[in-house]
């Protein structure tokens, strides 16, 4: 798999899904959240209402339409809210991971990525960002590009780092 790091927002990369970084109800929010559901408009909502009646656990993901968004699908990952005391490595990987499977399950070969819970979740920038390159670069999958959209200059700073990190093999 190849990644690449993008300044671009995350609604407006045409891909075959684009991964949001979503609430354990689904129901939109704040941040990208907010943002992918706000871009999309109502018909990703109506599908998370429709597949997802109780929302999903932490660490999982779900797939609903892309509505408007230049893409086919979008992939909901709920990633562990570091503030609020989840603070354990394996639910970040696991939220990557299952995004991945189920990129595979539909299909999907080029992928959009926030940093899933190093925003407004507060997990701490390069501990995520190492998370996220160690375990797309460890899961075998059928995506061949995942591109990260980076916004914030601290994210796209330490995705960065975590990259050269693992070309040099310290995956």
């Amino acid at each position: 798999m190849e990644i690449t790091l993008s300044t671009d927002d995350i609604t407006t990369v045409a891909v075959d899904a684009i991964v949001n970084a979503a609430h354990h109800a689904l129901r939109g929010g704040g941040g990208v959240d907010g943002a992918i559901h706000r871009a999309g408009g109502p018909a990703i909502l109506a599908d998370c209402i429709e597949r997802y009646p109780h929302g999903i656990p932490t660490g999982q993901a779900g797939w609903t339409t892309a509505g408007n968004l230049p893409a086919q699908y979008v992939i909901h990952v709920v990633g562990p809210n570091y503030t609020a005391g989840q603070r354990d490595p394996a639910l970040l990987e696991s939220g990557y991971r299952n995004a991945l499977r189920i990129a595979d399950e539909l299909s999907v070969r080029r992928i959009a990525l926030p940093a899933v819970s190093a925003g407004i979740y507060g997990w701490p920038a390069q501990e995520a960002a190492d998370i996220a390159v160690r375990t797309l670069l460890g899961t075998t999958t059928g995506v061949a590009e995942a591109i990260f959209c980076l916004v914030e200059p601290r994210l796209y700073k330490a995705f960065g780092k975590a990259l050269e990190k693992a070309e040099r093999g310290g995956r």
